[in-house]
């Protein structure tokens, strides 16, 4: 079972983190549209509450649902990929679907293997230096580049085991993740897809997956900001997803 946490009243919205993040990440985000929606932040398998949970992204979607219900759900990063994989597996499930900066799968199958080779390696780097050491190395990747330190949620981060975060990176990283572009076509439900203007690689990704799930998904760049976009311009995000609520 995952762990989670709720407010504000209104339709329902699950929320999902990244990696090293919690579902606490989601409160600035909630705390400013609860009035008109009701949250359910999640935290991911091996993260917070959540730390001891072991769980592929099948499986992790499977637990999510359990968790989340029918609602609409919105994932970042990590959190996109367990809500896509949410959507295909429990279509009846997803009123709505929003994902921001977020992956289908590596096609090529020699680039996938080198990706879960990284990955194997960032886990046993956090195994052999410690989630504190692990989180600051993390966050000063190109990725992050225009993400502000008090934007950031580094204390938050911190708290979660090295066991956790090794676990979710072996078992759900991108490199563990079968490609889903060829079942995109059969999402039925309106799909927001975001990413940030600056973030040029999940840019691409994103005109990408809007064009293979069709024309009632659609994708919005957050100007000015990178991969981390709702918490760079939370304002500009909050719009953006206010008024796609509001539309569905």
């Amino acid at each position: 079972m995952l762990d989670g946490e709720e407010l504000g009243k209104g339709p329902p919205l699950v929320a999902v983190h990244g990696f090293t993040q919690t579902r606490r990440s989601w409160l600035p985000i909630a705390q400013r549209l609860s009035a008109d929606n009701h949250f359910t932040l999640v935290d991911a398998p091996g993260h917070g509450g959540s730390a001891d949970v072991r769980a592929n992204l099948r499986e992790g979607a499977d637990l999510l649902a359990a968790v989340g219900g029918p609602a609409g759900y919105i994932g970042y990063s990590m959190g996109a990929r367990l809500c896509l994989h949410l959507a295909l597996q429990h279509p009846e499930l997803v009123h709505h679907l929003v994902l921001i900066g977020g992956h289908p799968g590596i096609v090529d199958p020699v680039e996938r293997a080198r990706r879960h080779a990284d990955d194997d390696a960032l886990a046993r780097r956090v195994e052999t230096e410690g989630v504190t050491a692990f989180v600051d190395w993390w966050l000063r990747q190109p990725l992050f580049s225009t993400l502000e330190p008090g934007a950031a949620g580094r204390e938050d981060r911190v708290g979660n085991t090295a066991a956790g975060l090794a676990s979710s990176l072996r078992l759900a990283g991108t490199g563990a993740q079968e490609p889903l572009w060829h079942r995109l076509a059969e999402l039925a439900m309106p799909v927001l897809v975001v990413a940030g203007e600056r973030d040029t690689k999940f840019s691409r990704l994103g005109h990408q997956t809007v064009a293979a799930i069709g024309g009632h998904a659609r994708l919005v760049l957050i100007p000015g900001a990178g991969h981390a976009c709702h918490l760079e311009r939370p304002d500009a995000f909050c719009s953006v997803l206010s008024e796609f609520l509001a539309e569905h």
